[in-house]
C-alpha cells in the first residue's frame, strides 16, 4: 500500500479515464514487449530492470492501468542474441500483437530491432541502448530513445575527470568490443582530445564481449602505468575487469574511471576501493542528492529492495523512465483525440517532444527533431560510509543535459570536436555523499 502511494506521487500511477465514448472503444489490454538479458553475464542488471517493469505494471493496474486499460506484459531474453532475438521480436510483434516495445539494452541489440520495429510500423522505446550513432544516422518515425544517448554519457564523465584530476598526462582504455564499447570510446577520446589535446593515449585495448579474463589487459596496464584507465564496459564483463586489476594493484596505481558503473557498485561490494570515478547513465542514484528524502523515492527504492533484495541500479530507473513516457504519450493522445482512445499512429504523433518526469529523476524530453531523450547525468567518486557494505558515491555533479548532448542533426562526433579547453569551466552544482 505504501508503495502505491508512492507510485501515485511519482506520476507512475495513473487515474482511470472515463467517458462513455473511450470506454466503448478502448482494448481489454495494453501490451507491451519488452527486451532485456534474463541470461548470460549482462542479466546482472537486466534481471532487476524486469522486476521492475513487472512492479510498476502490477501497480499501475491496481489503479485502472493506462487510460483505463490494464498493461500486459510479455519479455524477451535479449541474451539468446542474434537471429533468435530478432525473430522473438517479430514473434512478439506480429503473433502476440503487442502495442509497444521497449528495445534494448544492447547497443547492439538496438541496432537490430530499431529497423525492425519501423518495419513492421510498432512504437519501440529504446529504454536502455546508449549508441548515439542510431539516431544520428536516420531519422525515425516509431522509435524513441527515453534516456540519453553516450554522448552526454561519456562527456560528464570526462568533465567531472578534467575538473577533479586536471594533471593528468596518460590514459588507457579497456572496452567491451562491440558498437558500445568502441562508439562510446570514440566520443570520450574526441573530447579529450578538444578539451585537453596533450593527453597521451598509450593503449586502446578491446577484449570480447563476454570475456572471462582480463590477466593480458591488466599485465599490459601495469607495464605502462597510465595516470587515468577508462572503462565503458558493463554487467559481468565489468565485475570480472573491476575483480581482477583490484587483485594485482591496478586499482590503486592509476584512477580508474567506469563510465557507466553505477550498477555494479553493489554487487562488487569491498572489491571496489575508493577513489574510482563513477558515471550512472543518467542521475540514477538510490541515495540521489536531490531526491533523497521525498517520500515517493525513498517508498520506491525500498519496495525494490524488500522485493530484490538489492537497492534499484540504473536499468531500474530506465525502466521507470520507458513507462512514464508511455502514460504520458496515451495520456496525450487521449486528450487530443476527444477522449477517444487514440488510434497506434495517434500515440506515434503525441511521443514527439513528450516532457516526462518520474519523480526519481529531473525530468526528461524526447528531442521532436530526432527522438532523442534529454537526461541530465549524475558522476561521482567512491567513498566508504559507515553503514554500508558497499561504497557511495560522493562529490556528485550532476550536468545538465541541454548543455552536454549534440544538437539535432549534427553527428556527436563532429560537434566535440567545436569543444573548447574552457568547456569544463562551466558551472555544475556539487554534492556529498549523504
Amino acid at each position: 500500500m505504501q508503495f502505491l502511494k508512492a507510485a501515485v506521487a511519482a506520476g507512475l500511477v495513473v487515474v482511470t479515464c472515463t467517458g462513455t465514448s473511450l470506454a466503448q472503444n478502448k482494448p481489454s489490454g495494453l501490451k507491451i514487449g519488452i527486451t532485456t538479458f534474463l541470461s548470460g553475464p549482462a542479466s546482472v542488471f537486466g534481471v532487476p530492470a524486469k522486476a521492475a517493469a513487472e512492479m510498476i505494471a502490477e501497480d499501475l493496474n491496481k489503479k485502472g492501468g493506462i487510460g483505463g486499460v490494464p498493461v500486459k506484459l510479455s519479455f524477451i531474453d535479449e541474451g539468446a542474441g542474434g537471429e533468435a532475438l530478432v525473430s522473438n521480436y517479430r514473434r512478439v510483434v506480429q503473433d502476440e500483437k503487442v502495442d509497444a516495445t521497449f528495445a534494448s539494452i544492447s547497443s547492439g541489440s538496438c541496432t537490430q530491432l530499431v529497423p525492425v520495429a519501423e518495419d513492421l510500423k510498432v512504437m519501440n522505446f529504446m529504454w536502455d541502448c546508449g549508441a548515439a550513432s542510431i539516431l544520428e544516422t536516420k531519422k525515425y518515425r516509431y522509435n524513441f530513445r527515453t534516456q540519453a544517448n553516450g554522448t552526454p554519457e561519456m562527456l560528464a564523465v570526462l568533465l567531472y575527470l578534467l575538473k577533479t584530476k586536471p594533471d593528468f598526462k596518460t590514459i588507457a582504455v579497456v572496452n567491451q568490443d562491440y558498437a558500445w564499447g568502441r562508439e562510446s570510446w570514440e566520443i570520450f577520446s574526441t573530447a579529450l582530445k578538444s578539451m585537453k589535446p596533450d593527453v597521451q593515449v598509450v593503449a586502446e585495448l578491446f577484449p570480447k564481449f563476454g570475456a572471462p579474463d582480463y590477466s593480458t589487459e591488466v599485465s599490459r596496464l601495469l607495464a605502462l602505468r597510465p595516470d587515468v584507465v577508462l572503462t565503458t564496459s558493463w554487467g559481468g564483463d565489468l565485475d570480472t575487469l573491476v575483480r581482477q586489476a583490484g587483485q594485482r594493484g591496478l586499482l590503486q596505481q592509476s584512477t580508474f574511471v567506469l563510465g557507466i558503473g553505477e550498477s555494479s557498485i553493489q554487487r562488487l561490494g569491498k572489491d571496489l576501493p575508493e577513489g574510482l570515478i563513477v558515471g550512472a547513465r543518467g542521475d540514477h542514484w538510490f541515495l540521489h542528492p536531490e531526491k533523497k528524502n521525498d517520500a515517493a523515492f525513498k517508498a520506491f527504492n525500498e519496495a525494490f529492495k524488500a522485493k530484490t533484495g538489492a537497492w534499484p541500479i540504473y536499468p531500474v530507473y530506465h525502466m521507470a523512465q520507458a513507462f512514464k513516457a508511455l502514460q504520458t504519450a496515451y495520456d496525450k493522445a487521449i486528450k487530443s483525440n476527444g477522449g477517444n482512445w487514440p488510434t497506434r499512429e495517434q500515440v506515434v504523433d503525441a511521443t514527439a517532444g513528450t516532457e516526462f518526469a518520474t519523480g526519481f529523476g529531473r525530468p526528461i524530453t524526447l528531442r521532436p527533431e530526432d527522438n532523442q531523450g534529454l537526461e541530465a547525468q549524475l558522476v561521482g567518486v567512491t567513498k566508504s560510509v559507515p553503514g554500508y557494505d558497499f561504497k557511495l558515491l560522493d562529490n556528485i555533479m550532476i550536468f545538465d543535459p541541454k548543455t552536454i548532448t549534440n544538437p539535432a542533426g549534427v553527428r556527436s562526433v563532429e560537434w566535440l570536436k567545436t569543444l573548447k579547453p574552457d568547456f569544463v569551466k562551466m558551472d555544475v552544482p556539487t554534492f556529498k555523499a549523504q
